[in-house]
């Protein structure tokens, strides 16, 4: 035994207005979206009918909505207007034809957000008038209309708390918002709401730059034309004139054949084109069944990919006609090109040639460093290239700093673009390498210092060295090796692991014992020439603490409760020295 479903008008009512719509303001959408396509459907039919036109009157409480479009029979309005789901705009298949903006059917429903009744006056060229009525508690009545001229006119009577929605004022404003660029004429309480045809049709720069001030609250840096046929899409992207969080999900303003669809539609373009604002009229995308997004599909993904190759476009254009332009669009939105350039090769030479990057021999293009260096070494991390910049400039070792966002990825990448780059991670060892070793003597002078010093240091795991290096001012150089860093991080976690992963950590702790951290002492620093002449064994730990504790913060490097302790002994050590008077 079969049933049919019970639904409960009111609660579909409550579920539009609370899940599906994001405000009761669709309701005016709806109304003109359904004018458009009798319309629509009336002059497919009959070339020769009149031109469109909606007239709207907000007067005595009540919205009046008249379209002279082709009107609905008896038999389609009990098939249609009481059958939630069923839209006049489908085909005998069922498949939504492209010419009607509405497909689900839902539409009207929309209406019981501001109204208790609904009264649909229809007539069907060739067929009598008819009345239908609904309301909100699910019922409604069909009886016969008075004559008229072809059309509809749907008529709203508000429910209480909802009588400023169809208020004169907020009517307009909703006309004019959603319906500013339809091809018909619409007119409010007699002011005509339509704006003519898009400004991105017009081909005048100056207009759209009027328009995204009007409508973005900024003046663009430049306007980019948008076309994709294949979704029967125009439009124009504003480039923002400041920068912008690459985070924050830009929304772009989007019309479904001249039909706002939202004003803050995500997803239009990819994540890397933050830079830009969209406003675009498309005839073939589909939007969700609240009509405020867009369905996400092939023809969607496409169409984003067509609008990427676009700006793609715009920014090598830039770069061969005007390198000047995109030096000023680089400084504002060199975040959105590094990202493209992660997966896309032609925006990876353009970063090359056109982004200066921080390195230890001033700021230069990637290009020009390789061209003066042979090759790119670079630190990875903004720590990195401070520890070591400086001393691998005096040891005439050029540097990139490629610690900022996407810096290290990109320089890999060029790799891959180029067989012939070279492109090396700055290691520690490459200095050391650089360091001019002492002659035997010294060395063998040196070694009732070395021991000395490496006794107080061997409780922090670090290796004591005497070099000789440029900048003779720089008295002390921490180094650590990327393997030697990982195993202090490894025993740091640890430490804070439970028994399971502490397990897991240990095994991979056993793969091998790592480098030490290096503590090089500067032979060319006059201080520490005087340090390892001392012969109070005492004095020299407290000056070797000293050093290795201001090696440590000129460097960057992260202090340890273990460094912090030995910081604040050697200074105080050092301090009890240097004054004068009895020992506590």
């Amino acid at each position: 035994m079969s049933n049919a479903f019970q639904v409960d008008l009111r609660g579909i009512v409550d579920l539009l207005s609370h899940h599906l719509y994001a405000s009761p303001r669709v309701y005016a959408r709806e109304l003109l979206q359904n004018a458009l396509d009798a319309i629509t459907a009336r002059r497919a039919g009959d070339p020769e009918a009149p031109a469109g036109a909606v007239r709207i009157e907000t007067g005595d409480g009540v919205l009046r909505v008249a379209d002279n479009g082709i009107g609905l029979t008896e038999a389609q309005v009990h098939e249609l207007l009481a059958t939630i789901g069923r839209s006049s705009k489908r085909d005998e298949l069922g498949f939504a034809r492209h010419e009607f903006l509405g497909q689900f059917g839902i539409g009207l429903l929309s209406c019981f957000l501001v109204a208790d009744e609904i009264r649909v006056h229809t007539r069907r060229a060739g067929a009598p008038a008819v009345l239908w009525t609904g309301f909100a508690d699910g019922r409604y009545e069909v009886a016969p209309g008075a004559d008229r001229e072809p059309g509809t006119t749907v008529t709203l009577l508000p429910r209480r708390g909802a009588e400023h929605w169809l208020s004169g004022a907020t009517v307009t404003g909703l006309a004019q918002l959603f319906g500013s660029l339809l091809p018909v004429d619409v007119r409010v309480d007699g002011v005509a709401t339509t704006a003519g045809d898009p400004p991105w049709l017009l081909g005048d720069d100056r207009a759209l730059t009027a328009y995204a001030e009007r409508t973005f609250g900024f003046t663009p840096f430049d306007v980019i034309p948008l076309n994709v046929p294949e979704a029967g899409l125009t439009g124009a992207a504003f480039v923002l004139p400041t920068p912008v969080n690459p985070a924050a999900r830009g929304g772009h303003r989007v019309y479904l054949k001249r039909m706002l669809l939202a004003e803050s539609v995500e997803g239009l373009l990819p994540e890397w084109a933050f830079f830009a604002r969209c406003v675009v009229d498309a005839g073939e995308l589909r939007p969700t069944a609240s009509r405020e997004a867009l369905y996400e599909d092939g023809l969607l993904e496409s169409t984003r990919e067509a609008i990427a190759d676009q700006l793609r476009g715009w920014l090598v254009r830039l770069s061969r006609l005007d390198p000047r332009r995109l030096a000023e669009f680089l400084q504002v939105h060199h975040l959105g090109v590094k990202a493209l350039a992660l997966h896309d090769d032609e925006m990876l030479r353009l970063v090359e040639q056109w982004w200066p990057m921080e390195t230890n021999v001033g700021r230069m293009t990637l290009a020009e460093f390789r061209r003066q260096h042979g090759g790119i070494r670079y630190a990875a991390t903004l720590d990195e290239f401070r520890q070591l910049a400086a001393v691998a400039a005096a040891q005439d070792l050029a540097v990139v700093n490629a610690g900022y966002t996407y810096d290290a990825e990109i320089i890999e990448r060029l790799r891959g673009l180029d067989r012939d780059a070279v492109v090396e991670r700055l290691e520690p060892s490459d200095l050391t390498t650089r360091f001019d070793l002492l002659d035997p003597a010294a060395e063998l002078a040196l070694r009732p210092f070395l021991a000395a010093a490496q006794r107080r240091l061997d409780r922090l795991g670090c290796e004591v060295v005497v070099r000789a290096f440029e900048p003779a001012s720089l008295p002390a150089l921490y180094l650590v090796t990327r393997s030697a860093a990982f195993h202090d991080e490894l025993q740091a976690t640890r430490e804070r692991a439970d028994e399971l992963w502490g397990g897991v950590l240990d095994a991979i702790a056993d793969a091998g014992p790592p480098d030490r951290p290096q503590l090089v002492l500067n032979h060319r620093n006059p201080l520490v020439r005087r340090v390892t002449a001392l012969a109070d064994p005492e004095l020299v730990a407290l000056a070797v603490e000293a050093l290795y504790g201001q090696a440590l913060l000129l460097g960057y490097h992260p202090i340890r409760p273990a460094d912090a302790a030995l910081l604040n002994t050697s200074f105080l050590g050092l301090l009890g020295r240097a004054v004068p008077g009895e020992q506590a």
